[in-house]
């Protein structure tokens, strides 16, 4: 293993002398825990910005940190082209013959010279193709395209949904939250709403804040339908319809809902929800990079998700205990436009939040960007470390450098802006000027060579190409086709009648419907309630809401309910309306569930299956002594036991600094004492050498060719400079002891070194997130507590039309 690898830092390069220009064998190694205090990467074209910044993503997926990257520009896709065996063939699909033609090669060699340019390109950085494996396997790569099915989809709008009670308490940041969200949505409609004057932004933070505050979230067709009937009577001091006519509620109501059911807004509406902690984890809890990929939408699409991304991030954050260890990363790869100075788009407030208070909880912000110019100089302050590439013009050079001056300023430390100015005004590509409050002196150095292959932004079918695998194997299995059959030898028919005694209830539609779709509603008992889990031995007591759909099949006998083939409704009750959707068909209801008297029977039979089934599952790690919390995932329980990790190794390796730390100042002055003493006595050894030979040049010659002179003086001359060469003999030897002696003290250095090297190494041995054992511990729910509030009837509606039969349309 190289000697970069070692734990907690990142290698990003190796550093540059600045008077000569010349790129040294010493490491760039930038500590992790710095990043806490959040980063910015300034460059323009061709600077190198996007390879120093690959790197370093590179580098937080070694170390196992999790990565949410917003890419506006479809480059940061490229972290998934990594091949460990560098061979041409898997380079193959992604060079650009073009470039090839440029270059005088035939198409077919480029591959291969392309791959012999990577191999040669990472030896000379003393990586190969191992360090690729390793990056492949310690995190998984994942490429999401919002408003799109090119890559993995991503249910943008259950961000509508209520955010965590302890936000929901917090009036300014859910005011916060609510201006943002509206204000990301109304940029849809192409509505440039202002926060005081809109009647269509006051109106619809109204909204959102009542549903946030009792705890319920707001889906897309239900906010339209409280645009026309808010459940509101004044705004302010003036009554709902001074403030705002019904027929004016309706043109926006009408926008709104034009805008669901809009085929290009359908992507918006599927997949996984933007849920930040899976963004950050697998469910087994293991690192994710999760790219954002949002080159496909237009500005106003860009926008409403920035800004709800970085709100639900924020609202992640602030649900998280502190840390001062690295917990995750949130990059984006083109601020420009998102954090400007002076105009304040939506997603200019939570952005500001974030790096003011992310760093308490182990975020780390890195904020990258080519237009120096348009940016919150200000607001960046907050940043502790500044990554500097070329720049294009003076302009860009004096905005950077004031912001600099800012930031250091705000973190106590000093910057010399002379020097800096003419470090900037000759960098190289590849070259950055690194300053970083956390360290004495900024750093010159040239970025590494990366792990994966920079090919440029990917296009959407490359993207399709490289998610279809994940798609695939995450696409829900096809409909039995015994349902479909069922189906067709019962045509369903109109609308059945329900006895007034029996309530019946219909699910509200959560998702648009394509034109050419069927409505078919199919009868099913909603049975919710809470269940309460106690546990002595895990200190354990907590209540939890439940909801369960069972389907009433038209062929069941007598009054038992099928509660053991229910389903759990893991987003909780969903929301009820009472009637159907227009045009929609339905099938037959069976007897038993026309008789009012059941209810309560099916009510008793659901207590006694709740019993019997359910379980609360929690995970004991014995190592750390932790439990898991109710209802935390596994993989989120592994995910808080990596972070537990990682603050012990960081607290560990602190320890042995602190430990070696004047071992290592003692014996480095020790060592240039002795270097110092070399140079002295190779100095005195050339000097008396040259008065050496210079006397018994002299003499010689006086021998041979000077005037007649007395035999002794002669003699005596002779004498003289033979005690001369034997002083440099002499000398010569203090010279061969001086440099034994800096010769031990470097080996004693390297010794201790490695010592020191050898024991953070079995810290990260003992200290694996992957090798931690975990037990599954399970719970019942205590059976004098289970609390079944309502057996209710209702109907689901499922679409059978095309092109998409076989869903609920209630989710």
């Amino acid at each position: 293993m190289q000697a970069y690898e070692r734990l907690g830092v990142f290698y990003l390069g190796r550093m540059v002398d600045p008077a000569s220009g010349e790129t040294t064998a010493d490491p760039l190694l930038y500590d992790a825990k710095d990043l806490t205090t959040h980063a910015v990467c300034v460059g323009m074209t061709g600077s190198g910005k996007t390879g120093l910044c690959v790197s370093l993503l590179e580098e937080a997926a070694i170390d196992g940190i999790p990565v949410i990257a917003i890419d506006p520009k479809g480059d940061v896709g490229n972290l998934l082209l990594t091949f460990p065996e560098l061979k041409a063939a898997d380079f193959a699909p992604w060079v650009d013959s073009a470039e090839a033609v440029r270059k005088g090669l035939p198409p077919e060699q480029y591959p291969a010279r392309v791959a012999e340019t990577w191999r040669n390109g990472l030896a000379s950085w003393d990586q190969d193709g191992e360090r690729i494996a390793r990056l492949r396997a310690a995190a998984d790569l994942s490429i999401y395209t919002p408003g799109s099915s090119a890559g993995l989809p991503l249910r943008v709008l259950s961000s509508l949904a209520a955010p965590p009670p302890g936000l929901a308490a917090d009036s300014e940041a859910l005011g916060e939250r609510v201006m943002a969200v509206v204000s990301g949505l109304l940029g849809l409609l192409g509505i440039d709403a202002d926060p005081i004057r809109s009647r269509e932004q006051i109106l619809l933070s109204l909204l959102l804040q009542n549903a946030w505050r009792e705890g319920r979230g707001l889906a897309m067709t239900e906010l339209v339908r409280e645009v026309q009937s808010p459940p509101v009577n004044r705004v302010g001091v003036l009554d709902l319809e001074t403030f705002y006519p019904a027929k004016e509620r309706f043109a926006l109501a009408m926008a709104l809902n034009n805008l669901l059911a809009s085929p290009g807004f359908t992507p918006w509406m599927e997949g996984e929800p933007l849920d930040v902690a899976r963004l950050l984890w697998t469910a087994e809890g293991k690192p994710r990079v999760s790219i954002l990929s949002i080159s496909h939408l237009d500005d106003a699409q860009r926008m409403f998700f920035v800004t709800l991304l970085l709100n639900e991030v924020l609202g992640w954050v602030r649900t998280q205990p502190g840390t001062s260890s690295l917990r995750a990363i949130l990059y984006m790869d083109e601020v420009f436009g998102y954090f400007p100075p002076t105009a304040n788009p939506p997603s200019k407030k939570p952005m500001l939040t974030l790096l003011k208070q992310a760093r308490a909880f182990g975020l780390g912000c890195v904020l990258a960007t080519q237009n120096p110019v348009d940016l919150d100089y200000k607001g960046l302050s907050n940043a502790g470390t500044w990554f500097l590439g070329r720049l294009q013009t003076e302009r860009d050079k004096e905005r950077v450098l004031g912001g600099l001056e800012s930031a250091s300023a705000s973190a106590g430390a000093h910057l010399d802006r002379k020097e800096a100015e003419k470090i900037l005004s000759g960098l190289k590509s590849r070259v950055f000027l690194m300053h970083n409050v956390h360290e004495d002196h900024p750093a010159l150095f040239h970025t590494r060579w990366a792990l994966s292959y920079l090919r440029g932004p990917l296009s959407r079918e490359q993207i399709a190409g490289l998610m279809g695998p994940k798609k695939a194997s995450a696409a829900p299995p096809p409909a039995a086709p015994a349902t479909a059959a069922k189906v067709e030898a019962k045509p369903p028919a109109g609308r059945p009648v329900i006895p007034p005694e029996i309530r019946e209830h219909f699910f509200a539609p959560g998702r648009p419907v394509s034109r050419g779709s069927d409505i078919l509603y199919r009868p099913a008992l909603l049975g919710s309630g809470k269940l309460h889990y106690v546990s002595a031995r895990t200190g354990l007591d907590a209540w939890f809401d439940f909801a369960r759909l069972a389907p009433l099949d038209a062929e069941m006998k007598g009054a038992a309910g099928t509660w053991e083939d229910s389903t759990i409704l893991a987003e909780g009750k969903p929301v009820l309306e009472g009637e159907p959707m227009e045009g929609a068909r339905f099938e037959p209801v069976p007897a038993p569930a026309l008789a009012a008297k059941n209810y309560g029977r099916w009510s008793k039979d659901l207590a006694r299956e709740l019993y019997r089934s359910e379980r609360l599952r929690l995970w004991k790690c014995a190592m750390l002594k932790e439990t898991s919390r109710p209802g935390e995932m596994e993989g989120d329980f592994r995910a808080r036991l990596a972070l537990a990790l990682r603050e012990r190794r960081d607290l560990e390796v602190e320890k042995l600094r602190k430990k070696y730390a004047p071992k290592l100042a003692r014996l480095g002055e020790r060592i240039e004492t002795a270097r110092g003493r070399v140079d002295r006595e190779k100095g005195q050894y050339r000097s008396q050498k040259f008065q050496s030979a210079v006397s018994v040049g002299a003499t010689l010659l006086g021998a041979l060719f000077g005037r007649k002179v007395a035999s002794t003086g002669t003699v005596g001359r002779a004498t003289t400079a033979v005690r001369g060469m034997g002083r440099a003999a002499r000398e010569k030897g203090d010279v061969g002891r001086a440099e034994e002696s800096l010769r031990q003290l470097e080996e004693r250095l390297e010794e201790l070194e490695a010592e020191f090297h050898e024991e953070t190494e079995r810290v990260q041995e003992s200290l694996r997130p992957e090798e931690l054992e975990l037990v599954e511990q399970e719970v019942r729910p205590r059976k004098a507590d289970i609390q079944v509030d309502d057996v209710l009837f209702v109907w689901a509606p499922w679409i059978t039309g095309a092109p998409e039969a076989g869903k609920p349309a209630w989710t």
